[in-house]
């Protein structure tokens, strides 16, 4: 079943890259008391996340953050080493670059995708969410392959 605004978001782990390598960080560490937009994409580096989907985030930051926003995380169905080359390559430094290399998250939240045909293997839907301590306030589920609902402007109005 899919999470849905009011539902708490699944116990997970995700890594990160660090100048010391990949790094766990718990779902409690990343949500814990703060409030977080989580935009999801299918894959780092894919064309429609990387010229459309996540610089909207980078371009917005400053103003998504000055509504109280505490993080902007990215997820993806992908390694860490592979969100780290992305957020160096999309000057998305400032944001958190979260790995669920396995689709854990992806699967626990009911956000998994099939991308078999794309010879991409289980990825996550393309969305959005606004998280207050864990509990997911907002959420925007694209309905195809577009960019609208779960875009950074679309976040940015709901916040």
């Amino acid at each position: 079943m899919t999470i849905a605004a009011g539902d708490r978001l699944p116990a997970a782990t995700f890594h990160v890259m660090t100048g010391d390598g990949p790094k766990p960080l718990s779902s409690d560490e990343v949500f814990g008391g703060k409030k977080v937009v989580m935009v999801i994409v299918p894959g780092a580096f894919t064309p429609a996340c990387s010229q459309a989907h996540l610089p909207g985030y980078v371009v917005n930051a400053d103003a998504i953050k000055a509504k109280g926003v505490d993080t902007i995380a990215c997820m993806a169905v992908n390694d860490a080493f592979v969100m780290g080359a992305w957020a160096a390559a999309q000057n998305a430094e400032n944001l958190l670059m979260l790995a669920d290399g396995n689709g854990e998250f992806a699967e626990a939240a009911g956000l998994g995708a099939d991308f078999s045909g794309y010879g991409m293997g289980g990825r996550a839907k393309r969305c959005a969410m606004i998280v207050d301590d864990g509990v997911v306030s907002h959420l925007a589920i694209e309905p195809g392959g577009e960019i609208g609902v779960s875009s950074a402007e679309s976040i940015l109005a709901h916040l």
